[in-house]
């Protein structure tokens, strides 16, 4: 009866990656929107230009990222040696979605002529609310575990402020984004509306993925090695707090690897007439 309430449970906790990664599929269906609105206008020199803008500034930060990461690298196997290779693929990670969410955060503003009186967007219209509360309630989640592991003595001082600084900072980077996002004002020019919305939903897709990504990932690896290590622990009774933190460290994992997926897919830049942003 054990076994059959650990795998029922086991099932159960896998449910909302698999919700979550639906989210972020359908999501492609409004870069489809965005993407087609773009195709079929005409913007005007300065919307041509804010694209041009926008695309060379979102590749300089995600070369810094880059540099960030390799730099990251080099600098565990300077302090650990051959003995931190496991740590490279993660450090490379970081740095490259750190140049995303800095690349959304610092965002110049297009030099167009903005509507009198101004109108800004809500964020509904840009991003699905589902998905930024899935963001913020999972950056949440893993504040929690990283602070109920690191009270109890269970991970050490680096990992814990590792844990706990690396989502706490993407969230608030996000945040920034996504208000910068909400507050600028919609052009004058009708041509360049579509450009301003297609921007705009770019960036609230790419912060809110890159920051779930870095909360989700460390999220799953601290329940699965909370988990194992309860598991090998004797106790009387069989034990479900081991399998529920196992369930949920490999849904938080796979979860943020499909999120990081549809990252991807959001990484292209906005072009005007460019056919491939509608697929």
């Amino acid at each position: 009866m054990g076994r059959l309430i650990a795998v029922v449970l086991f099932i159960a906790l896998l449910v909302p990656g698999v919700l979550l990664a639906r989210a972020w599929a359908r999501a492609a269906d409004r870069r489809a929107v965005a993407g087609g609105s773009v195709e079929l206008a005409e913007p005007t020199a300065e919307g041509s230009a804010a694209l041009t803008a926008q695309a060379i500034h979102g590749r300089r930060w995600r070369r810094v990222g880059l540099l960030l990461g390799i730099a990251g690298i080099v600098g565990l196997v300077v302090l650990q040696g051959e003995s931190s290779v496991f740590l490279w693929v993660p450090a490379l990670a970081l740095g490259l979605l750190a140049g995303v969410l800095l690349a959304e955060v610092t965002r110049p503003r297009p030099r167009w002529t903005v509507a009198q009186p101004h109108r800004r967007p809500r964020q509904a219209e840009l991003v699905s609310g589902g998905l930024v509360w899935a963001t913020r309630l999972v950056v949440v989640a893993e504040l929690a575990v990283a602070a109920w592991l690191w009270s109890g003595g269970e991970v050490g001082e680096v990992v814990g402020w590792t844990a706990v600084a690396v989502p706490a900072v993407a969230w608030v980077l996000a945040e920034l984004a996504l208000l910068r996002a909400v507050v600028r004002p919609v052009p004058a020019a009708g041509a360049d509306v579509p450009v301003d919305e297609a921007l705009r939903t770019w960036s609230a897709h790419l912060v809110s993925a890159a920051a779930t990504v870095l909360a989700l990932l460390p999220l799953g690896a601290l329940l699965l090695t909370a988990g194992i290590d309860r598991g090998d622990r004797v106790t009387e009774h069989f034990d479900l707090l081991p399998v529920a933190l196992v369930a949920g460290g490999f849904c938080a994992l796979v979860a943020g690897l499909a999120v990081a997926v549809f990252l991807l897919t959001w990484l292209r830049p906005v072009r005007a007439g460019a056919r491939a942003l509608a697929g």
